[in-house]
């Protein structure tokens, strides 16, 4: 077996991992804004989102458990659990770690949705915009695919979608959900998000 296997799949999962979250994070925002509404169908968004949302957490533990089974850089359970622990690149790594435990937060508090009091559900979902700037800095100072034409693109494309994202979210999206809000009822899945 290729002695580099694991850094090759640390580095495959967490770029396909990058993508899926600026994904679930576009479907997210066309679900909460209805922004193509009467076009879009809100569950099925509702159900791509949770299903993308699913495999980042996926694509996140094959990335970090990839990290720790390489050998060429020491990433044992400290390094990838807390910020700044690590001695290499402990920054960028930084950025990864706390991606992954906003991750840890946003994914935990959609499982308990229903439990949890509205306001504080959308207060913590609303940290995935932090997790997809932490992930994209964590990808561009500690992938070693950063100098690459081809990684350059695909995260200019990730960035640029996720701010168009952003945008969206910022204008279009309070207005519809304020017009919503008295039509719409408490239980409505779409509402919530």
């Amino acid at each position: 077996m290729n002695e580099q296997v694991w850094w090759y799949l640390a580095r495959a999962a967490g770029v396909m991992t990058l993508v899926l979250l600026v994904a679930a994070l576009v479907l997210g925002v066309l679900l909460a804004t209805r922004a193509m509404k009467p076009h879009d169908r809100p569950a099925w968004l509702l159900a791509m989102h949770r299903w993308l949302s699913s495999l980042v957490v996926v694509g996140t533990a094959i990335h970090v458990l990839a990290l720790v089974a390489d050998d060429f850089v020491h990433f044992g359970p400290i390094e990838v659990l807390v910020p700044m622990a690590s001695t290499w690149r402990p920054v960028a790594v930084t950025f990864g770690v706390v991606a992954m435990w906003i991750l840890v937060v946003v994914h935990v508090s959609s499982l308990l949705m229903k439990r949890l009091p509205k306001r504080l559900w959308r207060r913590l979902h609303s940290l995935s915009a932090v997790l997809v700037w932490c992930a994209v800095v964590h990808g561009a100072l500690a992938g070693t695919d950063a100098g690459s034409p081809v990684y350059q693109a695909v995260a200019w494309l990730l960035v640029s979608t996720a701010v168009a994202a952003g945008l969206i979210r910022a204008l279009i999206g309070r207005s519809a959900t304020r017009g919503r809000a008295g039509r719409t009822a408490v239980t409505d899945p779409v509402a919530s998000a």
